[in-house]
């Protein structure tokens, strides 16, 4: 079993880059992120766990650094990560959050883009946790949400986010969102809903461009 996982990293590797050269990509929104950089520099992206690969191709190589959870599994996504050229910080609600949230304040002081499944690691789907919430307040900086589909993929419909995997020979799309700032009054609740809402919609959006 401990052979099997060291392979795994790698054959993840070339399965995604195998995907992700053979299929065609548009990205739509990037005015959006420019926007964000003008501000100050580094941005914060939210997606959602479900289309974690399709970020995983989109940002190799970019110096983001992803917020990862410590478990087995973490463990593994961390390894296939690095050959993307995508930095993880290790920790979750549960286990090392502190740790983590610290390294990705420390990483956007830095002048690093840093990443969050921000329904994950474990759901519900599609709900909001604090943590980007927390980050975007201490720091000033905008979250940036962000999105992609593939016309052909596999959904793990038993998995708590239906996760999905893109299939080689698709057309794909990833769509940033307008960027969102969080002030020190603002309502909490009210900037998750806000999020959530745009990323909905630009998850929805981007499902409607491969479809069509």
């Amino acid at each position: 079993m401990n052979v099997l996982r060291f392979f795994i990293p790698p054959l993840a590797y070339l399965i995604v880059s195998f995907v992700g050269l053979t299929s065609r990509w548009r990205w739509l929104g990037r005015e959006h992120l420019e926007a964000a950089r003008r501000v100050k520099g580094p941005v914060i992206y939210a997606v959602w766990h479900q289309r974690q690969i399709g970020f995983l191709w989109s940002h190799r190589a970019s110096g983001a650094k992803v917020l990862v959870s410590r478990s087995a599994d973490g463990e593994l996504i961390a390894r296939a990560m690095a050959l993307f050229g995508i930095a993880a910080c290790r920790g979750s609600s549960s286990r090392g959050g502190a740790v983590a949230t610290r390294e990705m304040l420390d990483s956007l002081d830095a002048g690093f883009d840093v990443g969050l499944a921000c329904d994950g690691p474990k759901g519900p789907a599609r709900e909001i946790k604090p943590g980007i919430l927390y980050l975007a307040q201490k720091t000033g900086l905008p979250i940036v949400p962000i999105t992609n589909a593939a016309s052909r993929r596999l959904q793990f419909s038993r998995s708590w986010d239906h996760f999905l995997f893109p299939l080689p020979l698709s057309r794909a799309v990833v769509i940033h969102g307008a960027p969102i700032f969080v002030g020190p009054q603002d309502d909490l609740v009210a900037k998750a809903q806000e999020l959530k809402t745009e990323l909905d919609r630009i998850t929805d959006e981007a499902d409607c461009e491969v479809a069509s």
